[in-house]
């Protein structure tokens, strides 16, 4: 098995998500948005596929199944801008997958983390007159990423500082996403965080598809 062949992709990767990058960010600044989606979704499914062909090759084998769950949801809330619980949903599995892949490192599940961080997202959103389903499920899913983003930045190595640089950049994503949705169109941020929600998000997902490449990492995160 020729295990050089992720490495010998990742200038073309990153070129091409570069290009991609610059073109929907040009798209969106000049008020075309619905012109970037599909462009959008093209470096989503590059991750995807790049992570694929690390796990061929030897690399992490969690991380594409967790970019396959991030494409699903990305169709329903970028493509088809709708259906948005399932969206929201399907980051939650993603972000379970994430928690499974920390537990492989040696990282623990930290449950009082993460419940307590859920408690206080859910009567944030109740405190907040917004206690909706989607909105409930949108803080557990939140909770969970940043408890995720946490474990990331404890385990050694380069491959889970990668990671957790991407996971870091997520929640700047999605806190962009959650300003976007409370604040008028009127306001003088809005132009920003609807700039800011891919500014953040496809750098991201290439991070954590850059960390599922093969390597001398043990499982427990000691080495690389």
């Amino acid at each position: 098995m020729d295990r050089r062949a992720p490495s010998n992709a990742v200038i073309p990767f990153l070129l091409t998500e570069g290009v991609l990058y610059a073109f929907f960010l040009f798209l969106d600044a000049a008020g075309d948005s619905e012109a970037a989606v599909p462009v959008k979704y093209a470096g989503i499914l590059l991750c995807l596929a790049f992570s694929l062909l690390c796990a061929a090759r030897g690399g992490d084998r969690l991380a594409p199944l967790a970019l396959a769950l991030t494409a699903c949801a990305d169709w329903f809330l970028l493509v088809r801008n709708g259906r948005y619980a399932l969206g929201v949903a399907l980051f939650l599995c993603v972000q379970t997958v994430y928690l499974l892949r920390l537990r492989r490192a040696g990282a623990p599940s930290a449950w009082f983390l993460r419940s307590s961080l859920a408690l206080l997202g859910g009567l944030a959103v109740c405190a907040a007159g917004m206690a909706s389903p989607l909105n409930l499920l949108a803080a557990l899913y939140f909770s969970q990423l940043l408890s995720n983003t946490a474990l990331a930045w404890t385990r050694r190595g380069t491959r889970w500082r990668v990671f957790a640089l991407g996971l870091t950049l997520f929640i700047g994503c999605d806190a962009c996403v959650g300003l976007f949705n409370v604040l008028p169109p009127s306001s003088p941020l809005f132009p920003a965080v609807s700039i800011g929600m891919w500014l953040f998000y496809l750098p991201s997902q290439v991070l954590i598809a850059l960390s599922a490449l093969p390597g001398k990492e043990a499982l427990h995160g000691q080495n690389q």
